[in-house]
């Protein structure tokens, strides 16, 4: 092969090479970036909620003063909930239940001898919504404990609030979760208490969540004859960006909690950006990938010549195509591994600034750009190696 690429080699253009090995590993480097960085930072957008599905919006009713005075309730009937099924953007809708029985909680602050207690309430939402360890959020008819979702804001209430004015011991989320609740239902004539394990906090969720399977069954035990009628509904929907989304919910005079939608269009817009820049990079790559095809074909086209001369002698097209071939992959090779170097720096920079406005910001695995990047070697490599044989077999059938 040394003697071969000795021979070859005559017409190798030097800058041609360069300037398919700049513009592919700039393509490539693009890329890489584009897909780290979209794994890295969309956490920041989606929060740190990550017992919810994120397409999702709560939708109400908004309470006005007429209507609390003639005792409107502010529910939704099967019709409207249906009429949020039809609409094309929807996926799911699933409905709060409410507890129509008293719920009272109490806990023990160790070393204090003090016990904190209130009155409460529970809600619950469909199952298909939560996306906690299902082994955690089961109840069974007769289990003494009740998995809670608490909102992260109560315990910051409680922390830079209640604690702090007491001159009580502050509780982190990982303790919280150790401590068992004293909670206490009654209603229907019956009154008893169970122990309260919380499973998770959430930022987006203004209320107190306990499995579905347990709020239909305190509801029937503790509440029998009534029946929950929904305030609120949980909207799982495609894109929450879609502006028929918008009209739908001002036509008819809805209220969506918090800065779902925002949030939402945030991260569609991020989705669109990152698309241009990878389709910026693919562009690139696929440029760099023609200049090196017609560099090749170039080469092999002024040392058609010699390959003759080489094939009639004995040499095969495979043997001749091989130093071409190797002084492909080598510069794929190199490209790949030079972009994987310069996106751990890249990464790295941007995180340490990142970490400092948003310390909770851990970055994503980059397991799954490294592969990406394996495969556009592979993918690229192959066909370099496809068409230079195909080039040689023509050379040999004297086309």
């Amino acid at each position: 092969m040394n003697l071969l690429w000795k021979l070859l080699r005559e017409h190798v253009s030097v800058t041609q090479l360069v300037g398919f090995f700049v513009a592919n590993l700039l393509g490539m480097l693009i890329i890489l970036f584009g897909l780290q960085f979209y794994a890295d930072i969309l956490p920041l957008f989606q929060g740190k909620d990550a017992f919810f599905k994120r397409e999702f919006l709560i939708v109400s009713k908004p309470v006005s003063t007429l209507g609390s005075l003639l005792g409107g309730k502010g529910t939704f009937s099967a019709r409207e909930i249906q009429g949020f099924r039809d609409q094309p953007f929807t996926r799911q809708v699933g409905t709060f239940t409410s507890s129509l029985y008293d719920v009272s909680a109490s806990i023990g602050m160790l070393g204090t001898g003090m016990q904190v207690g209130t009155e409460m309430f529970f809600e619950s939402v469909p199952d298909d919504y939560i996306d906690v360890n299902a082994q955690a959020w089961t109840y069974e008819e007769g289990s003494r404990t009740i998995p809670i979702i608490l909102p992260r804001n109560y315990l910051n209430l409680y922390n830079f609030g209640f604690a702090q004015s007491r001159n009580l011991p502050k509780l982190s989320e990982g303790v919280l979760s150790m401590i068992r609740l004293e909670i206490r239902l009654s209603g229907g004539g019956h009154v008893e208490v169970y122990d309260g394990r919380i499973v998770g906090f959430s930022n987006r969720l203004n209320t107190i969540l306990v499995p579905e399977a347990f709020m239909n069954w305190a509801n029937h035990y503790y509440a029998p004859g009534k029946k929950a009628e929904p305030s609120r509904l949980i909207v799982e929907v495609n894109n929450p960006a879609d502006e028929e989304i918008v009209k739908y919910i001002q036509a008819r005079g809805y209220e969506v909690e918090g800065n779902t939608l925002d949030a939402g269009k945030t991260v569609w817009f991020l989705q669109i950006l990152v698309g241009i820049v990878l389709f910026i990079g693919i562009v690139i790559t696929f440029l760099s990938f023609y200049i090196l095809i017609l560099s090749i074909f170039l080469l092999l086209q002024k040392n058609t010549k010699k390959m003759q001369t080489l094939l009639l002698i004995g040499y095969s097209p495979v043997q001749v195509a091989l130093p071409y071939q190797v002084l492909a992959v080598g510069l794929n090779l190199g490209v790949t591994g030079i972009a994987c170097v310069l996106l751990y720096g890249l990464r790295r920079m941007y995180l340490n600034n990142l970490q400092t406005l948003f310390p909770s910001l851990e970055g994503s695995s980059v397991q799954t750009v490294l592969a990406v990047a394996g495969f556009l070697f592979l993918f690229v490599s192959i066909i370099n190696i496809g068409i230079i044989h195909y080039k040689l077999r023509q050379i040999w059938n004297g086309k």
